[in-house]
């Protein structure tokens, strides 16, 4: 799982707060736009794991886990 560490955001803020006061260059541009992208798919890989951990039980602690979900976490236990 990629993980989003302080410095990918300390950047990713650099970048956004200079497009505001002082406009970003081509090349800047290019960089924000791949910093945001690794920004989104490390928070939805970390997110999708999060969510591979959770069990919905009802009022009667009856596992009413999705599905999907079980699948899911079947596939990732047997890679």
């Amino acid at each position: 799982m990629a993980e989003i560490s302080k410095e990918l955001i300390n950047e990713i803020n650099r970048l956004a707060h200079k497009s505001k006061t002082e406009g970003l260059t081509d090349e800047e541009k290019i960089k924000q736009q791949k910093l945001r992208k690794e920004y989104i798919t490390a928070f939805k890989s970390g997110f999708k794991a999060q969510l591979q951990t959770i069990k919905v039980v009802d009022a009667n602690g009856n596992d009413i886990t999705p599905k999907k979900l079980k699948d899911e976490k079947k596939k990732k236990m047997t890679h």
